[in-house]
């Protein structure tokens, strides 16, 4: 285990970087299925006015295809990715026609580990698949996500050990027709999670499109919530991959600064993690996949209390915007970097620069930190 390191990074020489663009196919998919819709880019100029740059936008994420956050974007598209391949396909089928070609009695079930949003997308995912799953939890998760959880149909288990751990466990129980759906990989478990970011890049070209349609030039800075890595994964190789090149910086809790540790360190590491109203972030341990492409293009890294993102959450609300911890933590961040000459000089922010902040749950993900 490795000592925590909560003092921001930056890399001078990320936005330099370029990598090969990632698969595009998850928007096709979720185009598929029913009732979906872009989630919008929400203006919001009072918060740009005060923060003295040209436009802030946040990309709100509180309702998406049913569910309260972004987590069904990548748990939808890597179950029938791992689904169809079992069919003989290559390429994620409908879920309709995975139902239909599945029928009633295949003996799959679908298992994973999760701090809230993740596990209640994959038991969504069962439930429309007509397949039973298994959700494994660690302590601290709100009463109302364990909930919403069953009620899709889910067995709960809650064990009384870290993150990590319980995604450990997860795997133990895997095997065989039970699949494992995790957003995290390590040796030998790559595949699942790297249909996850995948799934995530449907968000970044929306944004894209949104940007394109509504006249506002390409953003200079995106603001995106860590966690294990997987959604910063997809947007930073969204954009490092292209020939605009914004800055990127991600967020974590204070008390669980994995991101931001490893990158300090120069390898992804292991650190203890403690109680946050940012559940979904609450990670020790960095995605293996995700860890090349943050490591070179990521230009920002940084932590964020509790109380900072308690009150980026009642700023939002004030405009109109339903975000949880998670999600609200993007707003902490860009205070933190506005308010810090040194950071700002760094990410290039200056009074006509676009902000795009990533909002990744409602409210209504994650009560605690509302």
């Amino acid at each position: 285990m490795t000592a925590p390191i909560t003092a921001p990074y930056t890399n001078p020489d990320a936005r330099s970087w370029r990598t090969e663009p990632m698969r595009k196919t998850s928007l096709d998919f979720h185009r598929s299925l029913p009732h979906y819709a872009p989630t919008p880019l929400i203006p919001v100029p009072a918060l740009a006015e005060s923060l003295g740059v040209g436009t802030v936008l946040v990309k709100d994420e509180s309702s998406r295809l049913g569910l309260p956050a972004f987590k069904i974007l990548g748990a939808s598209y890597a179950v029938a990715r791992a689904l169809s391949a079992r069919l003989g396909e290559p390429h994620a089928l409908p879920l309709d026609t995975l139902r239909e070609r599945l029928g009633t009695n295949s003996g799959l079930s679908l298992i994973a580990a999760t701090d809230g949003n993740h596990g209640r997308a994959v038991a969504h995912v069962a439930h429309l698949l007509g397949l039973p799953a298994a959700i494994c939890v660690p302590p601290g998760v709100a009463e109302e996500a364990r909930e919403a959880i069953v009620a899709e149909g889910a067995e709960l288990t809650e064990l009384d050990l870290p993150y990590d751990e319980v995604v450990d466990h997860a795997a133990e129980l895997s095997g065989g027709d039970a699949l494992l759906i995790q957003d995290t990989s390590w040796d030998g478990y790559v595949d699942v999670p790297q249909w996850i970011v995948e799934g995530y890049i449907t968000l970044a070209q929306e944004i894209y499109e949104e940007l394109a349609t509504s006249g506002v030039d390409q953003p200079d800075l995106v603001v995106v919530p860590a966690g294990v890595g997987s959604l910063a994964h997809a947007i930073v190789q969204h954009y490092r991959s292209t020939t605009h090149a914004p800055a990127l910086a991600v967020v974590e809790p204070e008390v669980a600064p994995s991101v931001t540790t490893a990158l300090h360190t120069g390898a992804p590491v292991s650190v203890a993690t403690g109680e946050t109203i940012m559940m979904g972030m609450n990670c020790g341990t960095v995605s293996g996949i995700a860890w090349p492409t943050l490591r070179d293009g990521v230009d920002a890294s940084l932590t964020v209390t509790d109380d900072q993102a308690r009150a980026a959450v009642a700023e939002l609300r004030d405009f109109g915007v339903d975000s949880g911890p998670c999600g609200a933590a993007t707003l902490a961040a860009l205070r933190t970097i506005c308010d810090d000459d040194e950071l700002r000089r760094n990410l290039g922010l200056g009074p006509d620069s676009v902000v795009v902040l990533l909002s990744t749950e409602s409210t209504a993900a994650n009560p605690k930190g509302s």
